[in-house]
């Protein structure tokens, strides 16, 4: 306490000290006085208005604590009388037992004579309930049915309160209302046939499938208060629940899933589109099931049935397990085309699920898909294995077609240019075309492997196609006047690789997306590469054949006779000319590649006759005779060859120049200038040997040996600068025999 009192009268020192810092503070002493007083006395008030509430608080809790006593005695006063008196009431219920099983009896005996009417009537209710089953008035014949199970039910339950445990008189109410369940069954029948013919009797006559959701609505009605007094009391009469609503929507299903599968009318055996018509009956069928469904069944049933759901599922249900039985059969590439094309696309577009007429109801977007995608990757890879097997087949049959047209009596057709070709390009690229126009059908991926797939198998094509036509080369040469057309046939084969060229182009142009194209670059390059040889080997070929008629004349030349005034080389042109008029019809990038090596080729051969020394000139006279027939033989050729080239003239003057400088190293009359004027001829042309010059100082016929081989040493010895643009003729050129063979050195 003393504690207390010094606390506060520090407390009140500071507050003093607070209001008493300045001297002009002292005048207002008196206020802070009054002031002061003023808070103590609110203090003291507040404090013991505080004290009074508290103590009025304890007043009422020790009164009620008074009162809660009071009553706990009382209370526990009556329950001793409460055990007194029941005590002295057991013996009374005992003897009521008797009163109990009377008022069971009676209870019993009442419902007996409640339904004692319906007992009697029971043969002629059913007699009637299967006259209104026949008519079909299903509504009135299930009442009076109800009327039927509710005296059944009501007996056999008063029963069982009786004595559960007999059942011999179970048994006999069983049997006398045994007709009912016959009428249950029968009326059960009648609902399933409308059921299953729901969507047709729905826009026939839709007040039957009401009634039937009624009926089965009922039934549902009385299944669930059976159940309920199942768990009250135990019992249940027989045949319940029935579970009608459950029934209808297993027979619904099973009715969808026979009228899938029963839209297959035709099989492999007696129709190859047998799976394209099935697949279209099934679209047609399930479209026109869903807006008979959307439009007019969803009407006759309750909201919560959500029945055009229901049958939604079922029908994408079905149609998996349809597709699935499908996909599991040994199904042709056309055929796995066609379901993959029907499960992938047709399912969800607007001609199916997707149509505008099933909306919103229907989402084809969120639909899964007809088959997991295992089972379309095995499709996809069943497809590809057959397609690849199939392609080779067709490719080795159009190639034995297109060798049978080789042999004919007949030219082969020209395109609207007038060049030869065959129908090999346009078959395989029809087929190939035919199969990227299905592939693309599906997606995508599949459309680039089989475009994949086509130049793949078309590069091992191409390597066949080439051994073939060596094949027709080599038989011809065995027998030059079989095939008629040989030269027309390989002026084909020829164009059909310019045509391959550019069916591929456009194939990968039309199919093949441009990020995909760097990765075939090196397949285009290979076929590109095979199709060349071909084209070149046949070109050769053609060229064999014109060399072949020339030889006889390409003999006389360098010769004696030749010298005499041989019309030889008028002869070579006129030859030349003459199969270059068939050669014609070859295309331009390999008629202008051919002209080329022809001219080339007549070039090397005229060469080739000098370098055989068939002749030696006696006199200056004869190497000037001639040198000036050689001079103006080339430029036969050079006229020849540029009109060939349709005067474009190209690459043709130093061809005809190299003969020219042949000339003028035979012509030359000063011995002394020889050695001048033949190296000129080696600067000219590099790769000429020391044999051809040995070969031409013979035919000039006025070179000693020992001059020769001065000549040939000095040149040896000589610097060589060769023209970069100068492309190598004579070392296709052998010489027989060496006049000074290397031996000398």
């Amino acid at each position: 306490m003393e504690e207390t009192d010094r606390e506060a009268v520090a407390t009140a020192v500071q507050r003093v000290a607070g209001m008493l810092q300045r001297p002009d503070q002292l005048d207002k002493v008196e206020q802070y006085r009054r002031r002061e007083a003023r808070k103590k006395a609110s203090v003291e008030a507040r404090l013991k208005a505080a004290i009074q509430s508290q103590l009025d608080g304890v007043r009422t809790g020790l009164s009620q604590l008074h009162n809660a006593l009071n009553d706990v005695k009382d209370i526990q006063q009556s329950l001793i009388d409460v055990n007194k008196d029941w005590r002295q009431s057991i013996n009374t219920i005992e003897n009521l037992k008797d009163v109990k099983d009377a008022v069971v009896q009676h209870s019993q005996l009442a419902a007996a004579v409640e339904n004692l009417k319906n007992i009697f009537s029971v043969p002629e209710i059913v007699r009637e309930t299967q006259d209104l089953i026949e008519r079909g008035e299903l509504l009135q014949a299930h009442r009076k049915l109800m009327d039927l199970e509710c005296s059944r039910d009501n007996l056999m339950y008063e029963q069982y309160r009786m004595d559960s445990k007999n059942t011999h008189d179970m048994n006999l109410i069983h049997t006398y209302f045994g007709d009912m369940q016959k009428l249950s069954e029968e009326l059960a029948k009648q609902l399933w046939m409308v059921v299953q013919r729901s969507l047709v009797t729905v826009r026939r006559d839709p007040t039957l499938l009401v009634s039937v959701v009624r009926i089965i609505e009922r039934e549902e009605k009385i299944d669930r208060r059976m159940l309920d007094r199942k768990k009250q009391t135990g019992f249940i009469p027989p045949g319940r629940p029935k579970k009608w609503k459950e029934k209808m929507f297993n027979i619904l299903e099973r009715t969808v899933s026979i009228r899938i599968e029963g839209t297959q009318a035709d099989t492999r055996e007696s129709d190859k589109m047998w799976l394209v018509r099935h697949l279209e009956i099934i679209r047609k069928y399930v479209l026109d099931d869903l807006l008979v469904a959307k439009t007019l069944l969803d009407q006759c049933f309750p909201p919560h049935y959500d029945i055009f759901k229901r049958l939604l599922n079922m029908y994408h249900q079905a149609l998996s397990t349809r597709m699935q039985e499908l996909a599991a059969e040994d199904l042709e590439a056309n055929e796995i085309v066609s379901l993959l094309t029907w499960v992938l696309n047709t399912y969800k577009s607007t001609e199916m699920m997707g149509n505008s007429e099933l909306s919103p109801e229907v989402d084809a977007n969120s639909l899964n898909l007809l088959l997991s995608q295992n089972v379309v990757d095995e499709l996809l890879s069943k497809y590809m294995s057959t397609l690849t097997s199939n392609i080779i087949g067709w490719l080795r049959k159009a190639l034995e077609t297109d060798k049978k047209d080789w042999v004919k009596e007949t030219e082969p057709e020209a395109d609207q240019d007038g060049y030869y070709q065959t129908t090999l390009p346009a078959i395989v690229f029809q087929m190939f075309e035919q199969n990227l126009q299905v592939a693309a059908q599906i997606n995508e991926d599949l459309k680039t492997k089989v475009l994949l797939l086509c130049l793949q198998q078309m590069n091992s094509f191409l390597t066949r196609y080439k051994e073939e036509a060596q094949f027709y080369k080599e038989e011809h040469l065995k027998n030059r006047q079989y095939p008629q057309c040989y030269v027309q046939y390989m002026i084909a084969v020829i164009n059909n690789c310019q045509t391959f060229k550019e069916s591929i182009i456009s194939l990968k142009r039309k199919y093949l997306k441009v990020e995909m194209e760097e990765t075939l670059s090196s397949s285009h390059a290979s076929m590109d590469a095979i199709l060349d040889i071909i084209a070149k080997e046949g070109c050769s070929s053609l060229l064999d054949e014109v060399f072949m008629d020339l030889e006889p004349h390409l003999n006389e030349l360098m010769t004696k006779k030749w010298l005499l005034g041989s019309n030889a080389v008028g002869t070579i042109c006129v030859t030349v000319e003459d199969y270059f008029n068939d050669f014609a019809k070859i295309k331009k990038p390999y008629k202008k590649t051919m002209t080329m090596e022809a001219h080339r080729r007549v070039v090397v051969e005229y060469i080739r006759a000098i370098m055989l020394k068939r002749i030696s000139f006696k006199n200056a006279e004869e190497r000037k005779e001639g040198a000036e027939k050689m001079i103006k033989e080339a430029e036969q050729f050079r006229f020849l060859f540029k009109k060939l080239t349709s005067g474009s003239g190209e690459d043709t003057e130093g061809l005809c120049d190299i003969i020219e400088a042949i000339a003028e190293v035979i012509k030359l009359t000063d011995p002394s200038l020889l050695y001048l004027e033949v190296s000129t001829l080696v600067s000219k042309y590099p790769d000429i040997r020391d044999d051809h010059i040995a070969a031409l100082l013979t035919v000039r016929g006025d070179a000693s040996r020992d001059m020769k081989q001065t000549i040939i040493e000095t040149l040896d010895q000589g610097p060589s600068q060769p023209n970069p643009n100068y492309v190598p003729i004579f070392k296709e050129i052998t010489v027989p025999t060496l006049t000074v063979p290397k031996l000398l050195k």
